[in-house]
């Protein structure tokens, strides 16, 4: 792609961005969710590969339904209560829209079914995008409205997707489908405190965003998009695959990596809302998603791909690819449990 191009379609992801956490009123904040979706739309196209174009296709209609719904439930609210501010969505009709259009445009259940699909008609980088930076305006407007949506259904939403999160993600082969999964749940895990504690919520994805992150980049520089095909990893670079697994780990929530700190304090807010049968719900669907990192773990660092040659090749080609983004988020994403008194203490 033209660099000059490439250039405008990421400064227009910032931008929109940008406008939806900056916006009080719903036209404004529904402008930066469209620019954002505009700009990412021939990111994901310009392969112009079949899967590419039907990913394409799949997003942008699943993003127009969600901002068309997010316009009507805004008009309802503003025809009941004269209101056009992103705080006073008192009509419940509307606020029930809202938060819908909002769990379809980050995916979560029972409307993630687009997640899996179009995450594996991508490539990596821009499937980090997608998994990372495209949840952010959202997820600034759920956080903004979160008092005024009803308890039960973000509770509803936030179970259901850990448990469609874990579920779906255990008879994958495809490593993005497996990502796509690991995102739905861990949207889940941040929806079912942000009524709680929405500085939890900030922390969850901030952390999230760091470890996948790490774990897309690793993936990128090992080339690597099957299962099949971790298990060449290892003879390739042992180091990589060795901090691949810990990432994996680190999604899954396993002390003593950085992923451990949110689902623990998480679940520590949840015991101390008195909710112990959804806290225990939600540490078992966290063992679940551990299994399918376990096994992707398995398949890389346990089994060796069947060679002959004992030797390391002396043919195989250097990356050309930058390595310093991949070290600071592989340390961000295994090292960050140390410091989680600083954190509570800085959000208390």
């Amino acid at each position: 792609m033209n660099p000059y191009v490439l250039a405008i379609l990421l400064s227009s992801l910032g931008l929109g961005t940008t406008l939806t956490f900056a916006s009080s009123h719903w036209l404004l904040a529904w402008m930066g969710l469209e620019i954002n979706t505009l700009a990412i739309t021939p990111l994901m196209a310009q392969h112009h590969h079949p899967r590419a174009v039907e990913a394409t296709t799949k997003y942008f209609l699943t993003q127009a339904t969600a901002a068309a719904m997010i316009l009507f439930a805004s008009t309802t609210n503003a025809w009941t209560t004269g209101e056009w501010s992103i705080n006073d969505l008192s009509n419940p009709i509307a606020s029930t829209m809202f938060v819908t259009a909002l769990a379809l445009k980050i995916g979560l259940a029972p409307v993630h079914f687009w997640m899996p699909e179009v995450l594996q008609g991508l490539d990596l980088l821009t499937g980090l995008i997608l998994s990372t930076w495209q949840k952010l305006a959202p997820f600034a407007l759920i956080v903004q409205t979160a008092q005024t949506i009803d308890p039960l259904l973000l509770t509803l939403l936030g179970a259901a997707s850990t448990l469609v999160g874990g579920w779906g993600g255990l008879n994958q082969t495809q490593l993005r489908k497996v990502l796509a999964y690991s995102s739905i749940a861990h949207m889940g895990w941040m929806i079912i405190v942000i009524q709680y504690a929405p500085q939890l919520t900030l922390i969850a994805l901030g952390t999230y965003i760091i470890m996948t992150s790490a774990a897309f980049l690793t993936l990128k520089m090992s080339l690597t998009t099957k299962i099949s095909t971790l298990a060449t990893t290892w003879s390739k670079s042992p180091v990589l695959a060795s901090t691949t697994a810990l990432v994996l780990l680190s999604l899954g929530g396993l002390p003593p990596l950085t992923g451990f700190m949110p689902k623990w304090m998480i679940l520590q807010e949840l015991a101390k809302q008195d909710l112990p049968i959804i806290a225990t719900t939600m540490a078992l669907t966290a063992l679940i998603s551990l299994y399918f990192y376990l096994r992707l773990c398995y398949a890389m660092t346990l089994t060796v791909s069947p060679n002959t040659i004992s030797s390391i090749t002396p043919w195989r080609t250097q990356t050309t690819q930058v390595s310093l983004p991949l070290a600071l988020f592989i340390v961000s994403a295994l090292g960050l449990l140390p410091i989680t008194p600083v954190i509570l203490m800085m959000t208390a």
